[in-house]
């Protein structure tokens, strides 16, 4: 435009300055005008030559009426990958009534970084809110970015991670599309919830999690694209409580020291599977502990092991979920296996003594028991480093510990199978 105008006024100008050009006028119009014609030509074609689309943009399937905001939400730290209410807002972008957005404002970084493509209504009081209760409907993408690899999503509003599709598909952004299939073909395999189920359901609950974590966890295991193998395993656990999952932890810890070392994000996840974060691990010796006994005796726990087996249950007279478990389980098995090796040590987490006994008395739990007495301030489990009951170690012989929280039909068919 500033050309153009240019252009125009010294063309009136020539022609009506009599002196500048005489007879002549025309030819020197022409001689003066056109050098800047090719001049404007040629700084119009190197701008299109050099402008570069944006980082992000693409086209978002909406519903009538609809008008949603997109935000791009940088993880800074591990703990912020697929976190609710973290990560920073580095732009944002509205989109259009046609559904096309693109983010004109954003840099990406000259190495490869993890974003997440965030869809809120507008206005968006949480921009960095993540609805991820059912991955069907989750509003994030997780996105890998760097400079110079601008790519364009193509999405649903209402389920913008399940319809998400990238191109151009980098490496990374191929295996964050697996991951994020693996996870809604395993989220569908879980049954409906049950808004009538109490306290006795919640060991089904526990298997069920384990079914729809085990697909990830296989994912990270041989995932060699550093972001993917993050996102999986901050979608095991969202809440990053990795207690019932330490040995995965620990074997991430390694793989991706060994595979990026010295990344930020893998220093962070190695320091939440650093020695005595975590549970005592697959392997491990449990700690010979003084155990107070129901029988009034102070006994190591070593002290206690069977022949072949030893299954240390904890538990608590108000945990329903354990006291149904020692009735349908753990009294029959002890009955049927007591004589080939097989020894239980039940532990409580009860404070009242008589409310304890009459636990152990109604469930016909004969076994070793054993309690501090002293509530969820138990000094045996900060041993152990668990918070959560039920929960189990099967230890051999020595006290090693061969495996961990099995449950329902898994520790039967441990059980027979290791003292026969």
């Amino acid at each position: 435009m500033l050309l153009s105008a240019i252009v125009t006024t010294a063309t009136i100008w020539i022609k009506q300055s009599p002196h500048f050009c005489g007879k002549l006028r025309s030819m020197c119009v022409f001689r003066f005008v056109t050098p800047l014609l090719m001049f404007s030509l040629l700084l119009s074609v190197s701008r299109c030559q050099t402008q570069t689309p944006p980082a992000v943009s693409g086209h978002i399937a909406l519903q009538p009426g609809q008008r949603p905001m997109l935000y791009l939400v940088k993880a800074r730290t591990f703990d912020e990958i697929a976190s609710n209410y973290a990560g920073l807002i580095v732009d944002s972008a509205s989109v259009q009534v046609d559904g096309d957005f693109a983010f004109g404002r954003f840099e990406p970084p000259a190495d490869p970084a993890l974003f997440e493509l965030v869809i809120q209504p507008a206005p968006a009081r949480f921009p960095n809110k993540l609805d991820d209760e059912d991955p069907g409907r989750s509003n994030y993408i997780p996105l890998v970015l760097k400079k110079g690899a601008p790519v364009r999503v193509r999405a649903e509003a209402e389920h913008l991670q399940a319809t998400a599709a990238v191109e151009p598909v980098s490496a990374d952004n191929r295996a964050l599309l697996q991951l994020r299939d693996i996870r809604l073909a395993a989220f569908r395999q879980l049954p409906a919830a049950d808004p009538h189920a109490d306290e006795s359901a919640l060991l089904e609950q526990a298997a069920q999690v384990e079914r729809f974590r085990a697909p990830l966890m296989a994912f990270a295991d041989t995932a060699y694209s550093l972001w993917a193998a993050l996102v999986a395993v901050r979608w095991v656990s969202p809440e990053n409580d990795y207690e019932r999952v330490p040995e995965f932890l620990q074997r991430q810890c390694r793989r991706l020291e060994g595979l990026f070392p010295g990344h930020t994000f893998v220093s962070q996840l190695c320091q939440r599977a650093a020695p005595g974060k975590l549970p005592v691990l697959m392997g491990d010796t449990i700690p010979d502990f003084l155990l107070p006994m129901s029988t009034g005796d102070t006994l190591p726990l070593h002290r206690l092991l069977g022949a072949r087996l030893t299954l240390v249950d904890l538990w608590a007279s108000w945990c329903a979920p354990c006291r149904r478990e020692n009735r349908e389980l753990l009294a029959p098995l002890w009955a049927e296996y007591r004589d080939a090796g097989f020894a239980i040590v039940g532990y409580a987490l009860d404070s009242s003594p008589a409310a304890w006994r009459a636990a152990i008395q109604k469930d016909g739990a004969r076994w070793a028991q054993a309690s501090h007495l002293e509530g969820d301030a138990s000094p045996f489990l900060d041993a152990l480093r668990v918070t959560t009951i039920p929960a189990n170690f099967l230890l051999d012989a020595e006290g090693k510990i061969v495996a961990k929280n099995l449950h329902g039909q898994a520790l039967s068919a441990f059980v027979r199978d290791f003292v026969r």
